[in-house]
């Protein structure tokens, strides 16, 4: 068939499309596009981890793996919309240079060492506990009840929701912790 013939000017002036919008306007390219969520296997609703805004996202998953990360349209907070950071948040998941092990740098170290789960968390739990001994404050010099400790605090982040937040709260009072805050706050 002759190039010339396929021309989407004379497909609109020789067929029903007479403004060409419609299928004068579309090219064989065009036809052959698919959709980036179209070989999903499941779709997963959660919720934008960047900020405290919380909007909907929908999460494409093929083979266990993210495949497309795009905002929810039926979420009343972002109408299916995404800032940038938002549209790009499958990168956090499924960058090559995401860390994926635990790291630790020994006091006075200069190099990296990878560290198992089990150890790293038994390694914070020995320091919250000999923090909260070595810092605890029974009672004030006028002898009222104080019990807390001044050597724990926490500065929560806007990528925590309100569960994760109110669970943080709950922990670090039931430490004797009293310094609790939130950047959002301030």
């Amino acid at each position: 068939m002759v190039e010339w013939l396929n021309w989407p000017v004379l497909r609109q002036l020789t067929g029903h499309d007479d403004l060409g919008r419609g299928k004068a306007a579309r090219s064989a390219k065009t036809d052959r596009m698919r959709a980036r969520t179209e070989d999903a296997e499941r779709v997963v609703q959660s919720i934008c981890p960047y900020c405290a805004v919380g909007c909907g996202q929908r999460i494409y998953v093929k083979d266990g793996e993210v495949t497309q990360i795009e905002g929810d349209p039926d979420s009343p907070i972002s109408r299916g919309r995404l800032c940038p950071k938002g549209a790009a948040s499958r990168e956090l998941v499924t960058s090559p240079l995401r860390e994926t092990k635990v790291r630790y740098r020994r006091p006075y170290g200069t190099e990296w060492e990878e560290l198992d789960l089990d150890t790293a968390l038994d390694m914070i739990a020995d320091r919250v506990i000999a923090t909260r001994d070595a810092t605890w404050e029974e009672r004030s010099e006028e002898n009222y009840p104080l019990r807390r400790t001044m050597g724990i605090a926490s500065l929560g982040g806007a990528t925590l929701d309100n569960e994760e937040n109110y669970l943080m709260k709950k922990l670090y009072t039931a430490l004797g912790a009293i310094q609790v805050e939130n950047q959002a706050r301030i």
